[in-house]
């Protein structure tokens, strides 16, 4: 008999890229996959477990595959993922409904994993982290036409409010003939834009060739015939180097956009969270990226929150906003972690307060957002097509200024042929209307 595996990946890409590894490796298995993790016969929940957000999505998600359990429609649940590597034997304690708890070092153990369960057995399995499988076959669970590229796994930073570091372990590079011959599979797949993706990308290699070598392994990528984008996510402002802008603007692969995770501008907050840096560095260091790069799109995110965050440190990162003028910015409240050192520190911020203050700086960023749109007008954009809205009655893409489920999209009619989806085409922009673009098709 063949049974049904169906999978829920939540969280980041890089979660993502390890369920499609998994979804791959219980193919070969023997196993037949499900769109729908509710129509199989099991359903495995790749968790998150990096905020508390998360853990409670991840919970969700496990109840309410608990009902259809409950109800006979599916035979077993199985967690993995980072909520599982990080709360072990507890998730079995407090959700009976679950049938098998595996950490992140199991996952090229899954189909063992699922065959025990379907024979009855609870299982728990927790090997070591750096078994966690780098690279591997995948079944792709985006559109053809653009793949996440994992280059590295883990983290060495140990920023004070951040469980990642004991939950993936140390920082793990491949080697970049690895990842080449990778692209080159998804290049050969269909995938025209390349997003990679590492805990630190900036940090990419140093354990391995005792030297930073994102821009070596960007230059090698931009070799693939195929691609014709390769977009770079989670850069580590300590390594921004002045070879990483060059190679960036020099490319023409490269999209002009950097995501660069800044938490907060404070010098003496940014010490609290281990991190260095100060308002005026990296002021600094956005204005020679963006002397060097032209157009550079520059995406950050930021807490608010942090504990012994005062009035005056919020009023700073509020003008640090408004000055620095991000094209792309997403803001959180501090979560606190239990494990991490920022769990600790006395002076926590009341949750109303953290909320009040992300919303100031997400309605300055709306403002700001709109002006980069409406300055976009007139302009002709290069536009990966993605869909068609038929209830909207227009098309729809992303442009190099959008990363996939994080940033926006652009929305446009077409005059004459339909382009396919994953065409490249150009869009001359028309209005933007609550930070979305709209435009037409243009030969």
């Amino acid at each position: 008999m063949s049974y049904r595996v169906g999978m829920v990946s939540l969280g980041c890409a890089k979660n993502q890229v390890d369920a499609e590894i998994m979804m791959a490796s219980l193919q070969k298995a023997g196993y037949e996959l499900a769109d729908d993790a509710a129509l199989a016969d099991v359903a495995i929940v790749n968790t998150c477990g990096f905020i508390d957000a998360a853990k409670k999505e991840s919970i969700d998600e496990i109840l309410e595959l608990a009902k259809l359990k409950a109800e006979g429609q599916i035979k077993a649940i199985v967690v993995t993922g980072c909520m599982a590597e990080r709360y072990r034997e507890e998730i079995l304690k407090e959700l009976p409904e679950v049938d098998a708890v595996a950490g992140i070092g199991a996952d090229s153990n899954i189909a063992d994993v699922i065959e025990k369960v379907l024979g009855g057995e609870k299982t728990e399995l927790f090997p070591e982290k750096t078994l966690l499988p780098l690279n591997g076959e995948r079944v792709l669970s985006t559109p053809s036409y653009f793949a996440y590229l994992k280059i590295a796994e883990g983290c060495d930073n140990r920023c004070a409010y951040c469980a990642i570091p004991f939950i993936r372990g140390g920082y793990r590079s491949r080697t970049i003939e690895d990842i080449v011959e990778e692209a080159k599979t998804l290049a050969k797949n269909g995938a025209k834009e390349l997003i990679l993706i590492a805990q630190d990308t900036t940090r990419y290699g140093w354990d391995v060739y005792g030297k930073l070598m994102l821009p070596s392994l960007l230059r090698e990528l931009c070799k693939i015939d195929d691609i014709e984008w390769i977009r770079n996510l989670y850069c580590y402002p300590d390594s921004i180097t002045d070879e990483l802008l060059e190679t960036i603007a020099n490319e023409d692969k490269i999209v002009k956009y950097i995501d660069l995770p800044l938490q907060h501008c404070s010098a003496r907050l940014l010490k609290a969270m281990r991190r260095s840096g100060s308002r005026e560095e990296l002021t600094a260091l956005i204005k020679k990226m963006r002397n060097k790069i032209p157009d550079l799109i520059v995406r950050t995110t930021l807490i608010t929150g942090f504990p012994g965050e005062t009035e005056e440190d919020f009023t700073e990162l509020a003008e640090f906003v408004r000055e620095i003028r991000f094209e792309r910015l997403g803001c959180f409240t501090y979560s606190q972690e239990e494990g991490t050192a920022a769990a600790e520190m006395p002076d926590q911020i009341e949750e109303d307060v953290k909320r009040h203050r992300m919303d100031l700086i997400m309605e300055d960023q709306m403002n700001i957002m709109q002006q980069w749109g409406e300055s976009m007008v007139c302009k002709t954009l290069k536009v990966l097509v993605e869909g068609y809205d038929r209830y909207a009655e227009c098309w729809f893409g992303r442009s190099y200024a959008d990363s996939p489920d994080i940033d926006g999209k652009i929305f446009f009619t077409v005059k004459g042929k339909k382009p396919a989806y994953g065409e490249f085409i150009s869009v001359m922009i028309k209005e933007c209307v609550d930070c979305d673009l709209t435009g037409e098709k243009v030969n």
